[in-house]
């Protein structure tokens, strides 16, 4: 790992520099204790472009065969919100996270909002699959 990029800020926001916090489960594959942890960490890989990273963490029954990094050349990440986090913790066996990711694609500003299902099966966490949240209702 480049030693630069080992003590820049995490990409997923946490303040941490990136070997401690999504580094260890990028570059060291030690294994997120928790669905956020795992969202976080997939969130980053997005970022640095690690496709091994984001297909080892996909569970085997939803997991693509590839992922499209069509426009990670014109892509720039600006930042990873957490809305929500629905159990997830250690001792459980599914979780949800809610999140905003806030990126450029061409120059154009996007937000991508997600609700993210997880699962823990032989003491790791993947990521099953995600939906678009419900839309809010219209004020009048």
């Amino acid at each position: 790992m480049n030693l630069n990029l080992a003590h820049a800020p995490c990409p997923c926001g946490s303040a941490k520099p990136y070997s401690a916090c999504c580094g260890r489960f990028l570059d060291e594959a030690r294994q997120p204790e928790t669905a956020e942890a795992l969202m976080r960490s997939r969130y980053s890989a997005y970022v640095r472009m690690r496709e091994d990273y984001l297909l080892r963490t996909w569970h085997p029954s939803t997991r693509p065969n590839q992922i499209d990094f069509s426009d990670a050349a014109t892509t720039r990440w600006l930042g990873l919100k957490i809305i929500r986090s629905e159990a997830g913790g250690p001792n459980d066996q599914h979780g949800i996270v809610e999140f905003a990711a806030r990126y450029k694609v061409g120059g154009k500003a996007q937000r991508m909002v997600e609700i993210s299902r997880f699962v823990r099966e032989n003491s790791g966490w993947f990521y099953l699959n995600g939906a678009l949240p419900p839309p809010k209702p219209l004020r009048r």
